[in-house]
């Protein structure tokens, strides 16, 4: 009987480690994703203006990690584009670096409320 519960401890501990290195993988991988949000729009995350792969520009909400509105594809997003009325792939872009017309452009054109 003190085998078993020895074999069940193991089992546990295991389980606890891979638990861990998994959870230390996905915090990892949301941490890269906020850096390079960071070096990309100049934010961390919430209201981010993007351009489409047609260079239509608009204000969407961005948080790493997660997403309900859009497929995720690494550091892309695959979302509708309010602005043209289809379906593409959008990156962040610094607001510094826009005109301040494609900036205003950018934050009258937004897309749904949901992350």
């Amino acid at each position: 009987m003190g085998t078993i519960c020895m074999m069940g401890r193991r089992h546990d501990s295991k389980r606890r480690g891979r638990f861990r290195r998994k959870a230390i993988f996905a915090a990892g991988v949301v941490l890269l994703e906020a850096v390079a949000l960071r070096i990309r729009s100049g934010r961390l995350g919430g209201n981010v203006i993007v351009r489409c792969r047609r260079g239509h520009l608009f204000t969407t909400i961005w948080i790493p990690g997660g997403s309900l509105k859009s497929l995720r594809l690494g550091w892309w997003r695959f979302q509708r584009c309010p602005v043209g009325h289809h379906w593409s792939v959008v990156t962040p872009v610094k607001a510094a670096e826009l005109s301040e017309q494609e900036r205003r452009s950018a934050n009258e054109a937004r897309d749904i409320r949901v992350p």
